[in-house]
């Protein structure tokens, strides 16, 4: 027999287990449904990434996130996410990804990989991390092009080309270098873009010093087995390459919102239709929540600056509730 909800939450990230907190402390029953792991996006991170912000501002719910630096890594935000996750005891379902929800008088189906459940409010708190933007060039699919950087040690004494300008191209770039990589850079803008304050010195350095080599205003053309072609500002070059890491960047699933009915504007930002003081979309009691409110501008909503988005739901959800009543 299937449970109903007042809320089904889909994603286990931050902002997912943030809104499970606050349902629960309003006495809502919910369940948070997670196609991956907890924290799946976190968890993709790369092994020995350090997070931009402090340890209270990555924190949900009140629940205080403690670290020994200032700056948290991975490893301690995969800990405090399952320790919030176990203290709480939140509702969740891993591994069990959504596919479809359907309004059923005045509740959804929400159908998943196993099985389907019902709810009278969704709360979509999609990630932007599985889903990479790609080259769109020839040699794209090679086993050799890698969109996810994980650990240095494996690109040790291997030719590799990494692609992108900002954070995640400066950390695969310099941690693989460290490693013993050959490594260069290839950046389609003229100089390099969003990086950490604490990096960016480092890369900048190792640029002019020659020991990191930098193609600005270049772009991969082609990508062969042991080659790749770049187009540069004073023409076509080839070098001999193992690994293309292409830290282009991601986006949210927009097929799977187009799916479900929530409007996306027109335009290349691609932005979802949502109202931001309830964060309710064009759909009724269908909500968004996180980095997904973004669309292609995935540098607008971080974990820090999207937990009230949290709160906003429940609250309206509640008044809701409230003015039924009456």
């Amino acid at each position: 027999m299937e449970t109903t909800y007042d809320v089904l939450i889909i994603g286990a990230g931050p902002i997912g287990l943030a809104a499970g907190l606050e349902a629960q402390r309003e006495g809502l029953s919910y369940l948070i449904v997670e196609k991956g792991c907890l924290v799946n996006s976190l968890y993709n991170y790369p092994l020995n990434m350090t997070f931009f912000s402090t340890s209270e501002r990555l924190e949900i719910g009140g629940i205080p996130f403690t670290s020994l630096n200032a700056k948290p890594t991975r490893a301690e935000a995969l800990e405090y996410y399952r320790r919030v996750a176990d203290s709480a005891k939140l509702n969740i379902n891993l591994f069990e990804e959504v596919q479809h929800l359907q309004l059923e008088g005045e509740m959804y189906r929400i159908s998943t990989s196993k099985g389907s459940h019902l709810a009278r409010h969704v709360v979509v708190a999609l990630g932007f991390y599985g889903i990479p933007n790609l080259l769109n060039v020839p040699g794209e699919d090679l086993p050799k092009v890698r969109h996810y950087y994980f650990d240095p040690h494996y690109y040790f004494r291997q030719k590799v080309v990494v692609v992108g300008a900002n954070n995640s191209a400066a950390d695969a770039a310099l941690e693989t270098w460290r490693k013993g990589a050959d490594v260069t850079m290839v950046i389609r803008q003229p100089e390099l873009g969003s990086i950490k304050y604490w990096v960016k010195p480092d890369l900048e350095n190792r640029i002019k010093e020659g020991e990191i080599k930098a193609y600005f205003n270049s772009s991969i053309t082609e990508i062969r087995e042991r080659e790749v072609d770049i187009e540069t500002p004073e023409g076509k070059i080839t070098l001999e390459n193992d690994f293309v890491l292409a830290m282009t960047g991601y986006q949210p699933d927009f097929s799977f919102l187009e799916k479900i009915g929530i409007k996306l504007s027109e335009d290349e930002k691609r932005h979802p239709q949502y109202n931001p003081e309830t964060m309710e979309t064009n759909l009724p009691q269908v909500y968004l929540a996180g980095v997904v409110c973004g669309g292609m501008d995935t540098r607008v909503w971080f974990i820090e600056n999207s937990r009230d988005h949290a709160v906003k739901i429940i609250d309206h959800i509640k008044q809701e509730q409230q003015a039924e009543k009456v």
